[in-house]
């Protein structure tokens, strides 16, 4: 399915280059959207100022790259791909792009703009070696809501265009509460031109998570527990796939975790338990202990920056319970931090339907361009658009899952959860839409897929079905018939839809 999706963009691209081949502006972006379809997905990281987008992007990428501190750069739209070699390149609003010079202070990437100021930059683009970038283009936004309405505006403008699809194919928005300037974001990122295609495609994390429970050890359970009832409210559902906590700071530092760190977090684990804890009670009070010897103000300050008062005071506990070599305590911490669930979801939500998200985006742009550039001749490529937007099942599944979330269908709460689960509500992997275990076998996930598509056709023929949800049953068969074509290898042309 996917693979005839995307040939089936690339070649409605083509067509449109036939027809406004003679249009260099139209010329020269349709050929910007060719491109998009070979590239990975493009993933923005947005949210209000101070959320700690910047700190979970280099969580995320694994590297301290992305600038977090309240300079220059963080108003800068900057994208994250992966290249063989670092570079940076500056695009000005005006002239030529130029390269960077690359450098690093105590680890992290220092960018140096030249005496460029930010308002007379474009992007910046940041080519990095680094594995996560291989399957996804990362985009570092500048803060909504920000006292400078030239550094919102930036965002918005590239985020949220007015007539064009948006640079970004889905988001990663931060929030710290849920917030009406963060349901006002996601549905003008909904209501843009791709967002008008019918698909919710944001993930909402609950940033900075250990500051919920005020730095407790239990700080992440707390975060989970409204993370899950944010999930669950209805102006958010329909916006956002899901809302994962994430503790950014200790995340990041997790990630980058260095055997000075690691020593001084050791120091602390052998203190006395009454001593530690009594100067753990505050920064401050972290900051004028004179214990334990040996470890120096500097070393005190750097790990209060790397990991608060949350980071260390779990990173103390773990150590005492075994975990007595670097890698393995920052794999823990990683995993504590909500990392891994974010980035599970991640996979399941965008990269594994990156193809369909990617082929919607060209197809928003051919509709685009028939809408504000007409002219005669271009009945075949209307025709060729409609019949993409009416036949390509990965977009059928979008729609529908919009539709779940936002207006409903007239099906049962029990038959609306499992409609949305089949196609794809939860990941697009075939155990994720039959609710099974990840290492279930084609034979299990052949049979469910069977028992899940003879209860869809019998919901479908039923005569107590709404005539108005016959057609969500039809894409709910097809894609149970697609999960049990890619257990058995059969035939995987539609029967029934």
């Amino acid at each position: 399915m996917t693979a005839s999706t995307t040939a089936g963009a690339a070649e409605l691209i083509r067509e449109a280059l036939e027809v406004y081949g003679d249009d260099p502006q139209a010329a020269q972006a349709l050929q910007a959207y060719a491109g998009r379809l070979a590239e990975p997905v493009r993933i923005a990281v947005a949210g209000m100022v101070k959320a700690g987008k910047s700190t979970l992007l280099n969580a995320i990428i694994g590297e301290e790259i992305a600038p977090t501190d309240t300079g220059e750069c963080t108003r800068i739209v900057t994208w994250y791909r992966y290249g063989h070699t670092p570079r940076i390149t500056l695009h000005p609003m005006a002239g030529e792009p130029h390269t960077l010079p690359l450098k690093r202070v105590d680890g992290r990437l220092v960018f140096v703009l030249d005496g460029v100021r930010a308002e007379e930059v474009e992007r910046l683009d940041v080519e990095w070696p680094s594995p996560a970038l291989q399957a996804m283009t990362l985009i570092d936004t500048p803060g909504i809501a920000s006292v400078s309405q030239d550094v919102s505006a930036r965002s918005l403008t590239f985020l949220t265009p007015e007539d064009t699809p948006s640079e970004a194919d889905a988001v990663i928005y931060l929030m710290r509460h849920m917030h009406a300037v963060d349901l006002r974001f996601l549905e003008s990122f909904r209501d843009t031109a791709a967002g008008r295609s019918g698909t919710v495609n944001a993930i909402a994390v609950l940033s900075r998570a250990d500051e919920v429970g005020a730095g407790r050890i239990d700080s992440l359970l707390s975060a989970g527990a409204i993370a899950d009832r944010y999930s669950r409210d209805p102006n958010l559902r329909k916006l956002a796939l899901g809302v994962v906590p994430v503790a950014g700071l200790l995340a990041q530092s997790a990630r980058t975790l260095r055997q000075p760190d690691f020593e001084a977090l050791r120091l602390l684990a052998i203190l006395d338990r009454a001593a530690r804890e009594r100067m753990l009670l505050s920064a401050d009070r972290f900051r004028r202990s004179t214990e334990p010897e040996g470890l120096t103000e500097e070393a005190r300050e750097s790990l209060l920056e790397r990991y608060g008062l949350f980071g260390i005071r779990l990173a103390v506990v773990l150590i005492r319970n075994g975990f007595a070599e670097p890698t393995p305590l920052a794999h823990e911490l990683a995993r504590r931090s909500g990392l891994g669930l974010l980035v599970e979801a991640l996979d399941r939500q965008f990269q594994a339907r990156a193809e369909a998200l990617k082929a919607r985006t060209a197809l928003v742009a051919v509709e685009n361009l028939l809408e504000t550039r007409p002219r005669q001749g271009t009945e075949h490529l209307a025709a060729s658009l409609e019949r993409l937007q009416a036949n390509a099942h990965e977009f059928r599944e979008l729609r529908l899952l919009s539709a779940l979330r936002t207006t409903g269908l007239d099906l049962s709460a029990a038959l609306a959860a499992e409609a949305e689960q089949l196609i794809g509500g939860q990941g697009a992997a075939a155990h994720l839409r039959l609710g099974l275990e990840p290492g279930s076998g084609p034979e299990a996930l052949a049979a469910e897929a069977r028992r899940r598509l003879v209860r869809w056709r019998a919901v479908a023929e039923s005569p107590l079905t709404a005539r108005a949800s016959l057609e969500a049953c039809r894409v709910v068969i097809r894609s149970c018939e697609g999960v049990l074509a890619d257990c058995t290898g059969m035939d995987r042309q539609p029967r029934s839809a």
